[in-house]
């Protein structure tokens, strides 16, 4: 009963990690993407303004906070005709993400579906119920037995974004099957390309569910667009009825997001401003790195969004951890994140801009580009 899931992933970096901590100048780690910008000032006063909460939150949100979500998916992601009881704030995003299945109460013989590429919260959710898990990206593909599907735009750890006819071909097919579809779009703000300055859609939009939010859910996060990892700030908007029962059983088990978090996701969805600035931050860090990277001899592979780059030497990802380890690199090993992708490795931006630099150049200088 103890081994139901296998080691958590990032263990196996361990010893890659040691590698590059012997390195000249210390290890610059790109392996993951836990923010180390401030949080805003915004933010941070809003939480001290909250934080006399003697009382017991509400698991289904705060009047407030629902306003707020609902006022910032008409505005920032063209979602209209939500009402307050289509949202509840949750404990991050990989929360909601992991217990989902437990909460809609799958279970053996049941199919979750995951991008083929995918984030690995979504395979922890399908194993805590013994639950199959399925990765296919078509939707002509998914088995009659689906119950849960995922999608994830902009995707991690590929930065794949999936544009209105891609969504609704899900939502199509996601209806034909009866299940529940669920899109991870943690990453939205965070468009870069051609998707730089447009407004990258959600399974809520009317162009794709055509204003029907049965059986959808929407799941987002503040920890990159504001620095907000470390409050677990986060929150989910669908299907009304579905958010009545995932509120009702979360409530049983006490999955409560702290009062002041929840004012000040309130308070930043508001401000757009400081959204802005740390995406300028981010992009600047971009533009650092992706040179760098491509002129190591890398090709990237989507990235149109989030805060990634997805990237290939067409060998066995685990070779080019070790390669990159030899020059005081860390980053993350593809096959963590699907059999499609052991060829890929993951660079995140979120690192300092002394790091995102210092990365840069010793990329640079194994190829002696640097020396010209």
């Amino acid at each position: 009963m103890f081994d139901r899931l296998p080691e958590y992933p990032w263990q196996k970096l361990k010893p890659f990690a040691e590698v590059a901590a012997q390195h000249e100048g210390g290890m610059v780690d790109l392996s993951i993407g836990s923010p180390v910008d401030p949080t805003p000032e915004i933010i941070k006063n809003a939480l001290q303004a909250a934080a006399n909460s003697p009382g017991y939150p509400s698991t289904g949100g705060s009047p407030e906070l629902k306003a707020a979500v609902v006022e910032w998916f008409a505005r920032r992601r063209g979602v209209s005709g939500l009402t307050p009881e289509q949202v509840m704030p949750s404990i991050g995003s990989k929360e909601l993400i992991s217990f989902l299945p437990l909460l809609l109460g799958l279970g053996k013989g049941d199919v979750v579906v995951q991008p083929k590429v995918a984030y690995t919260a979504y395979v922890v959710g399908a194993a805590l119920v013994d639950a199959e898990i399925i990765s296919e990206d078509e939707p002509a593909k998914w088995p009659a037995n689906t119950k849960l599907i995922w999608i994830n735009s902009p995707g991690n750890p590929d930065g794949r974004v999936l544009d209105v006819d891609q969504m609704k071909a899900a939502v199509d097919r996601a209806r034909e099957l009866g299940a529940v579809l669920a899109s991870d779009e943690c990453y939205a703000e965070l468009g870069w390309d051609d998707w730089s300055d447009k407004l990258i859609p959600s399974v809520l939009d009317p162009r794709v569910c055509g204003g029907n939010h049965e059986n959808l859910l929407a799941l987002y996060s503040l920890s990159k667009q504001s620095n907000m990892a470390g409050h677990r700030a986060a929150f989910a908007a669908g299907d009304a009825k579905l958010v009545k029962s995932l509120v009702n059983i979360r409530m049983h088990a006490g999955l409560n997001t702290p009062a002041p978090v929840q004012h000040a996701i309130a308070v930043a969805l508001g401000d757009n401003d400081h959204v802005a600035a740390e995406k300028e931050v981010y992009r600047k860090r971009r533009e650092v790195l992706l040179p760098a990277v491509r002129d190591f001899g890398f090709e990237l592979s989507d990235s149109e969004a989030g805060l990634y780059l997805w990237a290939t030497l067409h060998e066995d990802c685990w070779v080019t951890v070790e390669r990159m380890a030899a020059l005081g690199i860390l980053v993350g090993p593809g096959s963590l994140y699907g059999d499609s992708s052991t060829k890929h490795v993951r660079f995140a931006l979120t690192a300092t801009d002394e790091n995102i630099a210092e990365a840069s150049r010793r990329l640079r200088n194994a190829i002696g580009l640097n020396n010209r």
